[in-house]
């Protein structure tokens, strides 16, 4: 909806419902399409994101000491809570990636979080944000496979415990489900903080009706402190789902 329809519908008094209109890219500078090239609100979101991640991990960790300020407390209790999902899901060799893995989970983490605060946006509601990032991960997991084990690797879609007679019908159906992984990957995060933010916006909106504008703003509560249970555990889901692929890559032996 644009700005003139919108004012238009408020002079006639009428309730403005765009639950969708929250995941609306827009240049940040100036106005017309936007382009690959284009800075958007997306942009800004995600360069917050990580500046933020920088303000906690380094300059909230710079004095390294003995007793922790509250920044190096969250920052260690983060760290060690990646390096534990690491370390047991994709086992002690998995470690050496742990930087990645870790960066991924802030990244996410933070992304989600700032997402809710009002008028901001959130760039892991849109699939070309959460698939490059699901990509990334597809393409990393099978290169190590293949680096790692060699040829060994295709042993992921050979299961050798099943009847030989249904080997070859298992192999067609672990091949279809490991390129299907990307894809499950990123629409799960996409779609579980779209539908977040499409419901609040949706309560949001009959909240201008004062007959039930109490109720709205009661499930609005309600619903953004669920958001930030759903933002922190779509971060998890993203992160294990990782490990379990890296951990398929290093041991692709069923």
């Amino acid at each position: 909806m644009t700005v003139e329809e919108e004012a238009a519908q408020a002079a006639e008094g009428g309730l403005s419902f765009e639950p969708l209109e929250v995941f609306n890219l827009r240049p940040l500078f100036g106005h017309g399409e936007v382009h690959w090239y284009t800075i958007t609100n997306a942009t800004l979101w995600m360069a917050i994101a990580v500046l933020a991640i920088f303000a906690l991990f380094v300059i909230g960790t710079a004095r390294r000491s003995v007793v922790p300020s509250r920044s190096q407390s969250i920052a260690e209790l983060i760290h060690d809570f990646t390096y534990k999902m690491v370390e047991d899901v994709a086992g002690h060799e998995g470690v050496k990636y742990f930087p990645y893995i870790l960066t991924l989970f802030l990244f996410i983490l933070f992304v989600n979080v700032l997402g809710l605060i009002p008028t901001s946006f959130a760039p892991t509601s849109h699939v070309a944000v959460t698939a490059v990032m699901a990509l990334a991960v597809f393409i990393t997991v099978t290169v190590i496979g293949f680096v790692k084990n060699g040829a060994a690797f295709l042993g992921l879609f050979w299961v050798k415990e099943s009847p030989l007679i249904l080997r070859p019908i298992i192999a067609v159906i672990e091949v279809i489900s490991y390129f299907v992984r990307p894809v499950s990957h990123s629409i799960r995060l996409a779609g579980n903080v779209m539908a977040g933010h499409a419901v609040m916006q949706v309560f949001a909106a009959f909240a201008a009706i004062a007959l039930i504008a109490p109720l709205s703003i009661l499930a609005i509560a309600a619903i953004y402190g669920l958001e930030v249970l759903v933002a922190a555990i779509q971060a998890y889901v993203f992160t294990i789902l990782t490990c379990v692929y890296l951990k398929d890559a290093l041991h692709p032996g069923h």
